[in-house]
């Protein structure tokens, strides 16, 4: 019998992704992925087709979704809290998207708590990173990708870090054109902990000046919530 609120067909059409290349787990154990797995599973993914309409369906649809696992595989990294690794995500997707789609349409969905990990300071110091789950670096993605086209043009014509189709390179140009047209003088700005220090409700009051859905923002002000695990005690966060 299928989970409540997911049809027998959309299983069906789940069984389909990565034929032959998930190992078939023991009782109580995520699937777990041959080597190569990972690498070509976004290939043949069905992701339940729908036309989209919502921003959340777009965020949902097949193949922004295939974009994202393909980034988020490419990206690699360390697993989260729950030591899922990206080799296991294809498996994971497989078994379980039916009923992560269903509760992230009904606005149900829960992010994970990140792990948290000290890395040091080029400067000295320790600088805490929080890791997501692959789940949620999949979603996070898949969000992101709808949301950059929507803010990326609000965004200062001279900032580049982090931005698609800028880089350090046309930054450096930038500042070549400012010596040349005579300026002199150069102010370095680094706000401390800033991210750190961002207030969710005014963070959240700008996004909600351009993005309607409320299942999408709902999603957002979740993952901004989520909380901490740092020796397997989840704290919550206020800011940041």
């Amino acid at each position: 019998m299928p989970p409540v609120g997911v049809s027998v067909s959309s299983i069906t059409e789940m069984q389909k992704f990565l034929q032959e290349k998930t190992v078939t787990p023991s009782p109580g154990q995520r699937p777990r992925m041959t080597p190569d797995s990972a690498e070509v599973s976004a290939a043949s993914v069905t992701w339940m087709n729908a036309e989209p309409d919502t921003l959340m369906e777009r965020v949902l649809a097949p193949a922004n979704l295939k974009r994202a696992y393909q980034r988020v595989v490419s990206n690699k990294g360390a697993p989260g809290a729950d030591g899922m690794t990206v080799a296991d995500l294809a498996g994971y997707v497989k078994q379980y998207w039916p009923i992560l789609k269903v509760r992230l349409l009904a606005g149900e969905y829960h992010p994970q708590a990140v792990r948290a990990v000290e890395i040091p300071k080029p400067q000295g110091g320790m600088r805490q990173l929080g890791i997501p789950s692959v789940v949620d670096r999949l979603i996070q993605q898949a969000l992101l990708q709808q949301l950059t086209p929507i803010f990326d043009p609000l965004f200062s014509d001279y900032s580049y870090g982090f931005r698609p189709g800028r880089s350090a390179h046309q930054a450096v140009e930038m500042a070549r054109t400012h010596v040349a047209a005579g300026h002199r003088c150069c102010v370095e700005l680094d706000l401390e902990k800033f991210f750190d220090r961002v207030n969710h409700d005014i963070l959240m009051f700008c996004v909600e000046r351009h993005v309607e859905d409320k299942q999408v923002l709902r999603l957002i002000r979740r993952y901004l919530e989520a909380g901490v695990m740092s020796d397997g005690v989840v704290s919550h966060r206020q800011e940041g």
